[in-house]
């Protein structure tokens, strides 16, 4: 898995690039720790090909912080697959998905 991040003052864009699942979904969370201070991320899923419960984990805990800090968090460029599962486990009414 590979993560591009761009930090823009209090706006972050996280592109996620192969799998999140139980190997890689640590390296995400220590990634999304070190910018604490955003109030806004944006996901680009456009090259992620796999999500398990460990990635959707990671994805739950940061938009409760994100909502902490009275921020907005939004996922770009789902695929059907990821979508299917976000679908079928109840996230796609907890995170925001354009």
């Amino acid at each position: 898995m590979t993560i591009n991040t761009a930090v823009n003052g209090s706006a972050m864009k996280v592109e996620i690039v192969g799998r999140l699942d139980t190997i890689t979904a640590p390296e995400l969370e220590a990634e999304l720790s070190e910018h604490e201070d955003v109030s806004d991320v944006t996901f680009d899923f456009s090259g992620l090909e796999y999500i398990s419960s460990a990635g959707l984990r990671v994805l739950l805990a940061e938009q409760k912080a994100i909502n902490s800090r009275s921020g907005k968090m939004v996922l770009k460029n789902v695929n059907d697959t990821i979508m299917e599962v976000f679908e079928i486990t109840g996230f796609i009414d907890i995170l925001t998905i354009e």
